[in-house]
């Protein structure tokens, strides 16, 4: 059996109805794109991301209509909602009041420290944790100065330093995060702030880009990360849908053996034996199977000829050929079907496979 990551041990930090740092496992996140003023279309956003893994998600929080909208959002969600402030403290207070879980805030951008202690006071008051945000994209200039640029040690510099801040405001309840677009750096900072401090850590790759880009930056980063043991929640940042964070934040947390459960589907590269439409089949088997909670993976294949023995890894399989369909379990060919029902025999049989 091989060898599994051993996490670095945080504190124990409570958000809403759900825990991070400690033994608690790696939780993920995302970020709605709605106008959180828009209630039913926030709720609606964050219900359908919840569906698909979701465990904690932020929200803009850009105006005071927006801060007030929180309340009702509260009433249709059930994971935890973090705030996301720049600036304006009152912003960061009001959205306190109306029942965030949590803020995220960069007490440099809140300014003079009476502003940060009327934030700090509440977030004491009602127990409601802070998340530290520092973004290399907004690294203050004397630490730009300090290190020839942007480095991972300004970044960490910069964090720790806002961390103080509310430390000695008499506050500790809080979570960290350091970004950056640049992959390596990210991992150096990470590697890094966990030398110096055992607050969680939230991880993710800012600005990663599209699905493709962003999801190869974020894969290769978040793995060498999450591999040191570092990081205890996740946010895939992607320019596109927010549900496509969630299936590649579980992909990655599945591939490093953090998280089980969830149907891993595996397929073959199309090549001159296929005779179907195999990256169709492949997108459709995903949809099939995403709503299916067991721990199995599910192989799809485009050759019937070689199909059966390269699928002998998964704990079920299919393949198609012109006309024709095999389900194929553990190797074996276990029946045919017509093509037409491939999909629909897949998922009887996996409804249907404790029995």
């Amino acid at each position: 059996m091989e060898k599994q990551i051993a996490r670095k041990l945080t504190r124990e930090i409570h958000i809403g109805n759900r825990a991070i740092g400690g033994s608690h496992p790696i939780l993920i996140q995302s970020m709605t794109n709605t106008r959180t003023e828009d209630v039913k279309g926030t709720i609606a956003q964050i219900q359908k991301l919840t569906a698909a893994g979701c465990e904690i998600i932020r929200c803009a929080v850009p105006t005071m209509e927006a801060a007030e909208a929180i309340a009702e959002i509260k009433k249709g969600i059930t994971i935890p909602l973090v705030a996301d402030i720049h600036f304006d403290y009152r912003l960061a207070i009001a959205a306190m009041e109306y029942g965030a879980d949590k803020i995220r805030i960069n007490p440099g951008n809140i300014g003079e420290r009476e502003r940060i202690q009327a934030v700090v006071d509440v977030a004491r008051e009602r127990e409601i944790p802070i998340r530290v945000g520092v973004n290399s994209g907004s690294l203050e200039k004397e630490l730009v100065e300090k290190y020839g640029g942007v480095t991972a040690h300004g970044l960490v510099e910069s964090a720790l330093d806002k961390v103080r801040i509310i430390e000695d405001m008499g506050y500790d309840k809080l979570v960290i995060s350091i970004k950056s677009s640049d992959v390596l750096m990210c991992v150096r900072a990470h590697e890094l702030i966990a030398e110096e401090t055992d607050y969680p850590l939230h991880v993710g790759i800012t600005e990663s880009g599209t699905i493709i880009s962003g999801n190869i930056k974020s894969a290769m980063g978040l793995g060498m990360i999450l591999g040191q043991g570092i990081g205890d929640t996740i946010r895939v940042s992607l320019t596109g849908d927010p549900l496509e964070e969630i299936k590649s934040a579980k992909i990655i947390l599945r591939t490093l053996g953090i998280r089980k459960g969830g149907i891993e589907v595996v397929s073959c590269p199309t090549c001159g034996r296929t005779q179907i439409d195999l990256i169709g089949l492949a997108n459709q088997v995903e949809d099939v199977v995403a709503d299916i909670p067991l721990d199995l993976k599910v192989a799809v294949m485009g050759c019937v000829v070689n199909g059966p023995g390269e699928a002998k890894e998964a704990d079920i399989g299919i393949a198609g050929g012109i006309g024709e369909g095999l389900i194929i379990k553990h190797g074996e060919i276990y029946k045919k079907v017509k093509e037409e029902e491939l999909l629909s025999a897949l998922r009887y049989e996996l409804l249907h496979w404790s029995e």
